[in-house]
C-alpha cells in the first residue's frame, strides 16, 4: 500500500490547482471503496453486496464527470476560436502564459446568435431552418472544414451571405495578398466594414450554383443593384479567379465592363485572377492595376467596377487614377459610392428574390 499511497500523493499535488477537484475526490472515494471491499471489511455477504454496488454508482459518477469535463474543455476551445472575450474578461480567466498565447492566433470574433453547434452550411440554410433576424452568425459549408463567422441578410427575400461590405471608410482597403486570403474588417455591427476572405468565399461557393448580389447606394441615398448568376471564384492554387454568368439589374453589368466591345476587351473581370497590391495577375502590363487602385479585385486592363478601391467621401472625386468605390455602368469611373455590399445565396432560391433595392444590412 505504500507505493499506491506515494502515487495518490503525487496525483493530488497535480491536480489541487486544476478543474478535475470534484474528478479528484470521486477517485478518492472509490479508491477507498475498493479497498475495503477487497480486504473484506465486511464479513456479511449482504453488506459487502451493498458496497459493491456503491462501487458501481461511483464508477458511473466518475463516468458522468468526465464527460462533464471533456464537453466543458471542447465549448471553450470553440469559444476562444469563433466567440468575443472582452480584453478584461481574458485577463481575468487566463493564466499569464495563456493570455500571450491567445494575442497570436487569429482575431477573435463578436458573438453572434446561436449556440456553439454549427448546422448551416450557408446563410440560405439558417434562414430556412430559423428564419431568424440579420447579423452575425457562425456557419460551416464544409464539413471538413472550420466554422466561420458570416453576416447574414435576412432581409431582401432572406438568406443572403454577404461577403463585402462599404459603409464608412473605417477599415482600409488597400490590403496584401494574405489579407485578401484570409478576410479583414469589424464583425460587430451591422454597419461594420469587411471582406470575408477569399478562402472562406471559395468554401462557401463549394457545391452549389450561387447567385451574386450587388448593392449599391450613391451620396444622394439612391440605390440599385446588379445580379449575376453561376457566381464562383477558384481555389487559391488557380488566384481565386472569377467566374460569373448572366447580368440583371438597372446598375448595369459592370463585371464586365458594359456593352461597349472595346472597353470590354480591357475592363471585363470574368476569367480574371485576383490580385493585391504584392500579387499582381492582372493583364496591364505597364504596371499593378491593385497598386495603382488601391484595393484587391480581379482587375484585367484595369476594370470598370472596383469596388474594393479607395474610399472618397462626397461621389465625384479627382485622383491621378480611377480609383475610387467604383461601379462604372451606373455612376461612371469618376464617382465613387456610399455603400456597397456583396453577397451570395444558392440559384435555386432566386423566386425569392425581393424588391431589388437591397437593404441597409
Amino acid at each position: 500500500m505504500g507505493k499506491v499511497h506515494k502515487a495518490s500523493q503525487r496525483f493530488i499535488k497535480a491536480c489541487v490547482h486544476t478543474s478535475l477537484m470534484p474528478l479528484l475526490v470521486s477517485l478518492l472515494l472509490l479508491l477507498s471503496l475498493v479497498c475495503e471491499c477487497q480486504g473484506g471489511a465486511f464479513p456479511p455477504l449482504s453488506a459487502k453486496q451493498e458496497c459493491m454496488q456503491g462501487l458501481s454508482e461511483l464508477k458511473q459518477s466518475i463516468q458522468m464527470l468526465n464527460h462533464k469535463l471533456l464537453l466543458g474543455d471542447w465549448q471553450l476551445q470553440n469559444l476562444r476560436e469563433y466567440r468575443y472575450f472582452p480584453p478584461s474578461k481574458l485577463h481575468q480567466m487566463s493564466t499569464p502564459n495563456e493570455t500571450a498565447a491567445y494575442k497570436t492566433v487569429a482575431p477573435l470574433l463578436p458573438l453572434g446568435p446561436g449556440n456553439l453547434l454549427v448546422h448551416d452550411k450557408d446563410c440560405s440554410e439558417l434562414h430556412d431552418r430559423l428564419r431568424p433576424p440579420s447579423g452575425f452568425y457562425r456557419i460551416k459549408p464544409e464539413v471538413t472544414a472550420e466554422p466561420f463567422l458570416v453576416y447574414c441578410d435576412m432581409e431582401d427575400g432572406g438568406g443572403w451571405t454577404v461577403f463585402q461590405k462599404r459603409r464608412n471608410g473605417k477599415v482600409d482597403f488597400n490590403r496584401d495578398w494574405a489579407a485578401y486570403r484570409d478576410g479583414f474588417g469589424n464583425y460587430e455591427q451591422w454597419n461594420d466594414e469587411f471582406w470575408l476572405g477569399n478562402e472562406n468565399i471559395h468554401s462557401l461557393l463549394t457545391g452549389d450554383e450561387y447567385l451574386l448580389k450587388i448593392d449599391l447606394m450613391d451620396w444622394k441615398g439612391e440605390t440599385n443593384y446588379a445580379i449575376y448568376d453561376n457566381f464562383k471564384i477558384s481555389d487559391e492554387k488557380d488566384q481565386y479567379r472569377l467566374s460569373v454568368g448572366t447580368c440583371s439589374g438597372q446598375a448595369g453589368d459592370g463585371l464586365s465592363g458594359g456593352t461597349n466591345m472595346v472597353e470590354q476587351w480591357s475592363a471585363s473581370l470574368g476569367g480574371m485572377q485576383f490580385s493585391t497590391r504584392d500579387q499582381d495577375n492582372d493583364r496591364y502590363l505597364q504596371g499593378n492595376c491593385a497598386e495603382e487602385n488601391m484595393g484587391g479585385w480581379w482587375y484585367n486592363r484595369c476594370h470598370a467596377a472596383n469596388l474594393n478601391g479607395k474610399f472618397y467621401r462626397g461621389g465625384e472625386y479627382k485622383a491621378k487614377n480611377d480609383n475610387g468605390v467604383v461601379w462604372g455602368t451606373w455612376r461612371g469611373l469618376w464617382y465613387s459610392l456610399r455603400h456597397t455590399t456583396m453577397k451570395v445565396r444558392p440559384q435555386h432560391s432566386m423566386d425569392g428574390l425581393g424588391s431589388g433595392a437591397g437593404s441597409e444590412g
